[in-house]
């Protein structure tokens, strides 16, 4: 059986739900020769599209379903299945995977769902023996043998060409009746839908009958109704006719009174127009108002923000204080350390810190009365003379270990040109040019955020 990493999709699908008829396989032989490759040669029909996950696999005879499988080869996708070429397809078994008994065996193309879509004829892995073979005699039995082959041949051809139409045919009628099944699917529905919209309809229409029989009825109590109001309203009539010639006479006395109104009136709008215009100066008067007061909101602003700037200004220069106070300790605490030091050196050396000068000046003289030539005296005397070492002499730099006479190293002088040119951040000692005191100032107020 074939051991290949990926297993092939299968079903539990029974044989009888199975379709044989969508690929069919061709030149299938009764017998194959053991310890050699097998090619199986397949056909796909028009009603067919294969799959990438498609397989073929070899089933001894007798197999329900697709799990019972002894072997399988992938298919491979043809690109183009327009084309009659690209429907014949081939794929071939490696002689190691192959059965070495002699049962009956069936090529089964199986789709990725598990579904088997066309099966060749039986075949025997075993070489063809003397019982398979049929021995003529005669020449003329030999051509009539030929002649009924190529005649069952043609017929066979025939068949497969008739069995294909007629595969052909049904696959057309399977999907013309497919397509009239959803058109009458389709037209169920539409029927459904009419009948229950008539029905819907129809309760609407008996609604509104209802609803106009009762209409009809009030209209009829609303008619009576309507004439007994008109009595009443004849009977009103004739008493708003008494009642108008009285208001005719009330509306001689209101036109007299109108006029006067309009007199008055009159009299009315001359105050208001004087009232509009000390209304107008007034509204001036606080529109400058307004102006004024905006000014000074905006000078308050301007008050605040300068005050705010010095605020900062203020804190900034505050915390640069306070940093260069800490640095000012840190350099007295050196100080005091750098003194310590030096007079432990000295003490060293054998001299103490107040009797320096005082040999340093004898040293000289007696330099100077040795050889008035040589700063420091003669160098060779001095061993003749005396086994204690010049303390002069002997001075180097606590640094470098060098030795100097001025009592300055080169490299203290450039350090405190170092730090006369530049300015460096007591938190992290980082470099500024003395230039750049702003922007130094910047930095250290940036550690304190």
């Amino acid at each position: 059986m074939d051991k290949t990493v990926d297993e092939p999709p299968i079903s539990a699908v029974l044989l009888e739900h199975c379709s044989f008829s969508q690929v069919v396989f061709d030149s299938v032989e009764k017998f194959y020769v053991p310890g050699g490759d097998v090619t199986c040669y397949y056909t796909f029909t028009q009603q067919f599209t294969p799959r990438r996950k498609d397989w073929i696999g070899i089933f001894k005879v007798g197999w329900k379903t697709t799990r019972e499988y002894y072997t399988f080869m992938w298919v491979a996708l043809p690109s183009d299945l327009n084309k009659e070429s690209a429907r014949q397809q081939e794929v071939q078994f490696k002689a190691y995977y192959l059965p070495k008994d002699d049962e009956h065996y069936q090529f089964c193309y199986v789709d990725q769902d598990g579904v088997v879509r066309g099966a060749s004829i039986p075949f025997q892995f075993r070489a063809e023996s003397e019982e398979d073979i049929v021995v003529v005699t005669t020449k003329g039995r030999v051509e009539e043998i030929d002649h009924h082959n190529q005649e069952l041949l043609r017929e066979n051809q025939e068949l497969r060409d008739s069995c294909a139409r007629l595969q052909q045919q049904h696959s057309d009628t399977q999907a013309e009746l497919e397509r009239k099944q959803e058109a009458l699917e389709a037209l169920q529905s539409i029927s459904k839908k009419l009948e229950q919209k008539m029905e819907e309809q129809k309760a609407c229409w008996e609604t509104e009958l209802l609803q106009l029989k009762e209409y009809n009825q009030k209209l009829s109590s609303e008619n009576e109704k309507m004439e007994s109001r008109v009595d009443q309203l004849q009977a009103q009539l004739s008493t708003q006719e008494k009642e108008m010639e009285e208001l005719v006479l009330r509306d001689q006395d209101m036109t007299e009174q109108l006029q006067r109104l309009k007199n008055e009136n009159s009299q009315l709008a001359l105050c208001l127009t004087e009232q509009k215009e000390q209304q107008k100066k007034l509204e001036q008067t606080v529109e400058k108002m307004k102006q004024k007061e905006t000014t000074a909101r905006k000078k308050q602003q301007e008050l605040t923000d300068e005050n705010f700037d010095l605020s900062r200004k203020l804190s900034d220069n505050k915390i640069v204080s306070d940093v260069l106070k800490r640095e000012k300790e840190r350099l007295d605490r050196e100080n005091n350390i750098l003194k310590k030091e030096n007079n432990r050196l000295m003490n060293y050396m054998g001299f103490q810190g107040d009797s320096l000068p005082h040999q340093m000046h004898s040293s000289d003289q007696g330099a100077g009365r040795q050889n008035p030539g040589l700063v420091y005296g003669n160098p060779y005397s001095g061993i003749q003379e005396s086994s204690a070492p010049n303390p002069l002499a002997m001075k180097k730099c606590l640094i470098c270990s060098s030795d100097f006479g001025d009592g300055v190293c080169d490299h203290i002088l450039e350090q405190q040109q170092m730090q006369t040119h530049f300015l460096n951040c007591p938190i992290c000692d980082e470099a500024f040019p003395a230039r750049e005191k702003q922007i130094f100032e910047d930095h250290v107020f940036c550690h304190s955020l």
